[in-house]
């Protein structure tokens, strides 16, 4: 428990500390990483066309953007094959596949409790204000 107090000391002097796991939330939980890591974890390597195709409602330059940051992140590999015409391909990398087991988790967390999500909502919304 030693960890736990340095860490609280370390919080309340480095607000960016408070969560530590802010920064993982921010390259993992973007609206569309999840997707793409996901259809790459599934699907294994895919040119850019199938992978849009595959995530369907993701625009070309949102795409091009976020896979972009998944590879600087190193989630993502990307490899370029110099024929002709060019071909690039991507597919999830270790590290990448290594967040599947937090899916898997939040999957579960999903299915036991976004009902109870749904009826909070519902529950709030038809209450008079307060």
């Amino acid at each position: 428990m030693a960890g736990d107090t340095d860490w609280v000391t370390a919080a309340s002097t480095a607000p960016e500390l408070a969560c530590p796991t802010s920064a993982v939330v921010d390259i993992v939980f973007s609206r569309w990483t999840t997707p793409i890591l996901w259809t790459l974890h599934v699907h294994g390597r895919q040119r850019f066309v199938e992978l849009e195709r595959r995530i369907g409602t993701i625009t070309p330059k949102v795409l091009t953007q976020r896979l972009r940051q998944l590879e600087r992140d190193g989630m993502v590999v990307r490899t370029y094959h110099p024929e002709v015409p060019p071909r690039v391909e991507y597919e999830i990398s270790d590290l990448g596949r290594s967040l599947a087991p937090l899916f898997a988790h939040l999957a579960a967390w999903a299915a036991d409790n976004l009902d109870k999500v749904e009826q909070a909502r519902h529950d709030y919304d038809t209450v008079p204000p307060r």
